[in-house]
């Protein structure tokens, strides 16, 4: 695969001066023409619709789901119960919930399975008390959970190292508790976001070796492996690339995209399609700019003076960013008053989206609708 590199400019399209006018700031915008062509550049990376099994954690709302559904995209991920019964809600028909279910997550993960029976179901684990309560529990409802085993590749958050005994050895207790089957291998490689596209396939290929000996010796003691669910946004070009057809990939960010993966994978040319809309609070100080676009409306996890992008303001640096306000400073600040919209580009678009209970999706520069935001335990039953 030859994957073409641009040189990016990032924006999103103009609002109209009555969105302008109207518009409670801060407020999530979205637009779904691009979120549309995402999804088709995601494909054609891909190499195909069942390749793919999208992480959902990044848009969090029904109608993309149902964009992707639409597209012949039928398998997908989620981070929470919550994202998973709303990707059931929007068709999808085999979903992984990625993550050792326990405590009330648990009792909620098996309500949704029972809710939507023709949905086919797993789960991943990396702990044997896990695996057997989630078998307990779905014997006990006469139901049986695909269980994946989760693999630490390097990101050293979750799972086991795949060359560790252990990993043989919980796979096999996944195919010999009833309620549970073996669905396959998660291969997380959050960490691996090289600049340098080669660079990146390089570290992604050199983690997957002890995958492949995993494979080896599961197959030389008969085990099942029907899916190895590989990556995610950056990596998952790499995967493109692997003739094994177990692989499953899952980009997420990709449905929206944002600054942050633009400026450090660039091989990835995707749309940015969502941004935040924020009012100039104060101008009061020469060469400065207050904005309403705080912490409850743009995540804090990048460094701070790194954590959202103005094409109005490309020079713009951050100085304060708290609760309700950012600050910034600009040669262009004296072009602005209070009350001027701007439009602020998450540098991390993920956790930027679950600050907000709905998105105003943009046609043609006017909100032709409200989507909401799956993101409490309220399952899909539209409540915020």
């Amino acid at each position: 695969m030859c994957l073409k590199v641009v040189s990016m400019s990032f924006d999103v399209p103009r609002v109209s001066r009555e969105v302008e006018a109207s518009l409670a700031t801060p407020a999530l915008l979205v637009w779904p023409d691009r979120i549309e062509a995402n999804i088709r550049r995601m494909i054609e990376i891909a190499g195909g619709t069942d390749r793919l099994r999208p992480h959902c954690k990044t848009h969090k709302m029904r109608q993309v789901a149902e964009m992707l559904v639409a597209a012949g995209i039928t398998h997908h991920k989620a981070a929470t119960v919550v994202e998973a019964d709303m990707l059931c809600s929007a068709g999808a028909e085999d979903v992984v919930l990625a993550g050792n279910p326990v405590g009330p997550a648990l009792t909620d993960f098996m309500s949704v399975v029972q809710r939507y029976p023709s949905v086919t179901f797993a789960i991943t684990a990396d702990a044997g008390p896990v695996i057997r309560q989630v078998a307990a529990d779905c014997a006990a409802a006469e139901t049986v959970v695909g269980v994946m085993l989760d693999l630490d590749v390097g990101l050293h958050r979750t799972g086991v190292l795949p060359d560790s005994a252990i990993a043989q050895q919980l796979y096999q207790l996944i195919e010999q508790l009833p309620g549970v089957r073996p669905a396959g291998l998660h291969i997380y490689d959050g960490h691996q976001h090289q600049t340098d596209y080669e660079e990146r396939r390089d570290a992604v290929q050199q983690a997957w070796q002890p995958v492949a000996q995993l494979l080896e010796r599961m197959q030389a003691a008969q085990l099942p492996v029907p899916e190895l669910l590989c990556g995610g946004t950056p990596s998952f070009p790499v995967y493109a690339e692997m003739s094994q057809p177990e692989i499953r990939m899952s980009p997420g960010t990709c449905t929206l995209h944002d600054v942050g993966y633009g400026r450090t994978c660039p091989d990835l040319v995707f749309d940015v399609a969502a941004a935040v809309a924020t009012r100039v609070v104060s101008s009061a100080v020469p060469g400065q700019l207050t904005l309403d676009v705080g912490h409850k409306a743009i995540a804090g996890d990048p460094p701070a003076g790194g954590r959202v992008w103005f094409a109005e303001l490309p020079d713009a640096k951050a100085t304060i960013h708290n609760e309700e306000h950012l600050t910034v400073e600009s040669a262009k600040a004296g072009n602005y008053v209070v009350g001027d919209l701007l439009m602020a580009l998450p540098i991390h678009v993920c956790p930027s989206v679950a600050l907000h209970h709905k998105a105003n999706v943009i046609r043609d520069g006017e909100v032709a609708d409200h989507w909401l935001i799956h993101r409490h335990r309220d399952l899909a039953d539209g409540t915020p």
